[in-house]
């Protein structure tokens, strides 16, 4: 009996993604080039879009095809209601996307001519995401196929919905982004833990002298089920307890880089929720991160599953 419940309720998680997270109004200005210090710059108007680092990988989940819901906190303003908007556009389940008394998340973004950007946030009713607003809504995400959180609320938060999910069965994608070192029990549900070249050698305590093939394996030591490292136009690389890889990067015209590395690690959840190996799902989501900087912001940006599909066939 118990072993047929069990069954049921894994049936029940297939292809879901749940994301605990951030979510932010993204205020963006095109300049020629980075600032220097009290240097004033003209740059282009001021758009303003949807953003956050969960939100952004809400929405891409759900633009590849997951059943997909967003728990976070935005403030009781427009930008609370871009936010809540711009998912539902994109397919995401808002119910679980608190109003609180702080101001929505804000983003304030310079990109320049090469796609680059430099960016400041201001968590603003991020910060209200504490672990009382996780644990009431433990049933949603511990219903996840796949829970996805990212360092953009607080630590406290991440560390203990990450161990308890993990205690439920429930497969946990942290996305330690911006740059922290995680709990060695926070570590070890990871599966995987997701960062880029900066934040890899954060998180690993390197200075700079070991490649990333080196880094990924001593995260595994430490105790993480499995790594991803972004690498930008070197791809991605992979690995888990059948090896370590790479993945190259796709060659596009790059526009806009802000929220790519968020649709990466939103399409891998989505490809790891429909039950793909790590290595087909860092595939596909490298694909959905090259789309998404040919043009300009974070989710509007994102592709759905049938162009993604035509970049990986060639078609």
């Amino acid at each position: 009996m118990m072993t047929a419940a069990v069954r049921r309720e894994d049936a029940g998680r297939a292809g879901r993604v749940v994301v605990l997270g951030s979510a932010n109004a993204d205020l963006v200005v095109e300049v020629p080039r980075r600032p220097g210090a009290g240097e004033t710059l003209l740059g282009s108007d001021l758009r303003v879009f949807a953003g956050g680092k969960g939100a952004n990988q809400a929405a891409a989940a759900a633009r590849c095809g997951a059943s997909t819901a967003l728990i976070a906190c935005v403030g009781d303003d427009g930008n609370g209601m871009l936010v809540r908007r711009a998912l539902a556009d994109a397919g995401v389940d808002v119910g679980a996307i608190a109003s609180v008394g702080r101001p929505t998340g804000t983003a304030l973004i310079l990109v320049t001519p090469d796609g680059e950007n430099s960016i400041v946030v201001s968590p603003g009713a991020n910060h209200a995401l504490d672990v009382s607003v996780a644990q009431v809504t433990e049933e949603r995400w511990a219903g996840a196929g796949v829970l996805a959180l990212n360092l953009e609320t607080p630590l406290a938060t991440v560390e203990h919905v990450a161990v308890r999910a993990a205690e439920r069965g429930v497969r946990v994608l942290v996305n330690a982004a911006p740059a922290h070192p995680l709990s060695a029990a926070t570590l070890a549900v990871c599966d995987p833990v997701v960062v880029n070249e900066h934040e890899a050698r954060i998180l690993a305590g390197d200075g700079g002298d070991r490649s990333f093939e080196e880094l990924a394996r001593d995260l595994l030591v430490r105790g993480a089920r499995s790594v991803v490292i972004t690498l930008g136009a070197a791809g991605a690389l992979h690995a888990d307890v059948d090896g370590v890889g790479r993945v190259p990067a796709h060659a596009v015209d790059v526009v806009d880089t802000t929220g790519a590395g968020d649709a990466f690690v939103g399409a891998m959840a989505c490809e790891l929720a429909r039950g793909a190996v790590l290595r087909d799902a860092v595939a596909f989501a490298t694909a959905v991160a090259a789309i998404s900087v040919r043009s300009m912001g974070a989710q509007a940006s994102y592709p759905d599953r049938a162009e993604v599909e035509r970049m990986l066939t060639g078609a």
